[in-house]
């Protein structure tokens, strides 16, 4: 078997997954929890780890279905691996090209939304009057009101902004930009945030749009816990709750309003047709609890 560092490789990797890919600190966790149950299948098996081989992943991955993992779970098993074998090339220690099992189907899930209602409760608790709450009313207004992802609030900057065409400049998924309108209380909010709150808590100069008390940028993992505060604020249970609950909710208000697909997917910065008629998916099924549920439906 060959004889590599893994403590020194792992600790590599971690960081690869921290720095170079932007993973949150808790999937970073998970990652390198699911490469250890692969180092312990390959110890059991005597299999040489590096590089990962087709057939070896293919038995690692049906014994643990055989154990009862969902298909969630085998796709991020799947999903490590796969980037553990893009590190070791980046490294120099595999050849790329050999390479590796496609993912596992994924279940589909239809994703979790909140009512208009449960929306403006939302919004509505970060009105306490401190210079947080302004700022997290800024962030929920533009996220519900332009349906952006987590990780695209996040790397908004100043310069995104151009207030005299009522749009906003949003870095996709793929490095795809899209321009998204910026209309009503969403500008008047936002212009509020940009004009006397943000000179506030812009102690260096940053150029990104959001920022943490502390004056730096604000990452994924602030927006999950200032959701989670404000979630509780509003009553609604934390289970329902995480930094894409409002980009869902609304892509479900604005169809149940009328809006086309077409123009739903272009908003929303799909690549697919059919990521965006989850959401049709999810309407109906609505609709039909209402239909059983309702006293007077």
């Amino acid at each position: 078997m060959a004889n590599f560092n893994d403590d020194s490789l792992i600790d590599g990797f971690a960081g690869y997954l921290r720095f170079e890919r932007g993973y949150s600190e808790n999937t970073v966790q998970a990652y390198i929890s699911d490469l250890t149950k692969w180092f312990d299948f390959c110890a059991r098996h005597a299999i040489d780890p590096f590089p990962p081989k087709h057939e070896f992943i293919a038995k690692f991955l049906k014994e643990l279905a055989e154990q009862g993992k969902a298909k969630s779970s085998l796709q991020r098993y799947a999903a490590t691996i796969r980037s553990w074998n893009r590190y070791l090339s980046l490294e120099g220690l595999v050849d790329e090209e050999q390479w590796l099992p496609s993912l596992p189907s994924k279940e589909q899930k239809l994703p979790q939304i909140l009512s208009e209602g449960e929306v403006e409760r939302l919004i509505s608790s970060c009105r306490d009057g401190s210079i947080l709450g302004d700022r997290d009313e800024a962030i929920f207004e533009i996220i519900y009101g332009c349906g952006l992802r987590a990780s695209e609030v996040c790397l908004l900057t100043t310069g995104d902004i151009d207030w005299h065409a009522n749009t906003i400049r949003v870095k996709g998924k793929g490095d795809k930009e899209r321009v998204v309108p910026l209309l009503g209380s969403i500008k008047e909010k936002l212009k509020k945030y940009v004009d006397t709150v943000r000179p506030q808590l812009d102690k260096f100069g940053e150029r990104w749009l959001f920022l943490t008390r502390t004056g730096r940028q604000l990452h994924r993992e602030d927006l999950w816990r200032i959701i989670r505060r404000r979630g509780k604020a509003a009553g609604i249970p934390a289970i329902r709750l995480h930094p894409h609950v409002l980009r869902h909710s609304l892509a479900t208000h604005m169809l149940r309003r009328g809006l086309d697909l077409r123009t739903l997917q272009e908003l929303l910065g799909h690549a697919s047709i059919a990521t965006t008629e989850r959401y049709t998916h999810l309407d109906l099924e609505l609709r039909d609890i209402y239909d059983k549920c309702h006293p007077r439906a």
